[in-house]
């Protein structure tokens, strides 16, 4: 049984110890929390007393490092909700603090979401040879980066990014409080940037506010390669000579029409290939809680010395910072570089 404690009480904080009541091989002992309050996990003002395997911590940005700081002076392997601090003088900072340790991880979870993690499976298959671009309009800043860095294969170097900003009235019918019931557009900023990072690969930013519940807006991404290309759930290749084929990744959810099976993801594949498989069967789990629940279940590993890290510090702060260098495009209308940074 490997335990972890969380620092935090919110809603991100909620999904760690309720996806971990699920999990036989994991145990949430605890929850750190300003002032005591009634939660299904026993709760603590400070990390006195408790002992867990690793740490999560789900606390606002600004106070994110200070916790990462003192749970790896306590010697307890962190598992950093995004972003790891909120902006670049910030990311340095920590990483001059904690990089040297190895004991933090960054709960990147958008590459272990089911649909995700077939698409990055299919990709690595090589059935589009070569991914030389990626577009994502789908999620924002660091989420997005992730996605467009692992589709490609990239690791922490230079890049250079081009943004924009235009707003136009949009109707916002779903928040996560739930429906607006209001019909009225409101106006809304969509940011749209390019990412250079040489050698012929790239990226396409594209986000407009609330997109990740606003069922308005359809979320894509393509993903483009020398002998083919991914876009959302179909690819197009190029088999042989004088043959190009398009192919459907096909989800198999149970518990429809005459399937008496309970509602499940079973798997995703592409022909008859298996590019996904629910590793919750049973569980009856949304994608997003399958991500959380793998990444959970890899950091465990990770702390037992029986699997590879799942999410680098690096990676979680490389990300953030190309993400705010699209911000700092945005708003300045300029072009913005980011050189190679300490931790890569």
């Amino acid at each position: 049984m490997t335990s972890f404690a969380v620092v935090g009480s919110g809603w991100r904080a909620e999904m760690f110890w309720r996806l971990a009541a699920g999990l036989p091989e994991l145990e949430c002992v605890g929850a750190v929390v300003r002032t005591p309050r009634d939660l299904p996990v026993p709760t603590f003002t400070s990390l006195d007393g408790l002992h867990p395997d690793f740490l999560v911590t789900a606390v606002p940005w600004d106070a994110n490092p200070a916790v990462i700081t003192e749970a790896v002076e306590r010697r307890i392997p962190v598992l950093a909700e995004t972003p790891p601090a909120p902006g670049r003088d910030g990311l340095l900072e920590l990483w001059r603090r904690t990089g040297d340790t190895g004991l933090v991880q960054v709960a990147e979870q958008y590459l272990l979401v089911p649909a995700h993690a077939a698409r990055l499976a299919a990709v690595r298959s090589g059935v589009i040879g070569e991914p030389t671009q990626v577009q994502v309009s789908s999620t924002h800043m660091y989420h997005a980066v992730s996605l467009i860095r692992g589709f490609l294969g990239l690791g922490r170097g230079a890049v250079t990014v081009r943004a924009s900003r235009t707003t136009a009235p949009l109707v916002d019918p779903l928040t996560r409080d739930g429906w607006t019931d209001d019909p009225a557009p409101k106006p809304a900023t969509t940011t749209i940037a390019t990412l250079d990072f040489g050698d012929g690969r790239s990226g396409l930013y594209d986000f407009t506010d609330n997109q990740w519940h606003n069922q308005l807006r359809f979320r894509r991404i393509v993903v483009r390669g020398t002998h083919g290309e991914l876009r959302d759930d179909e690819v197009v290749r190029l088999t042989e000579p004088r043959t190009i084929v398009r192919s459907p990744l096909v989800r198999r959810q149970t518990g429809y029409d005459l399937d008496l099976d309970d509602f499940d993801t079973d798997t995703i594949t592409l022909g008859d290939q298996v590019l996904f498989r629910n590793p919750f069967p049973g569980r009856r789990w949304n994608d997003e809680e399958i991500a959380i629940a793998t990444l959970l279940r890899q950091m465990a590993a990770w702390v037992r010395g029986e699997g590879p890290p799942p999410y680098p510090l690096a990676d979680g702060a490389h990300d953030h910072l190309v993400a705010l260098a699209i911000e700092e495009s945005a708003d300045t209308d300029r072009t913005v570089t980011i050189a190679a940074p300490e931790w890569r």
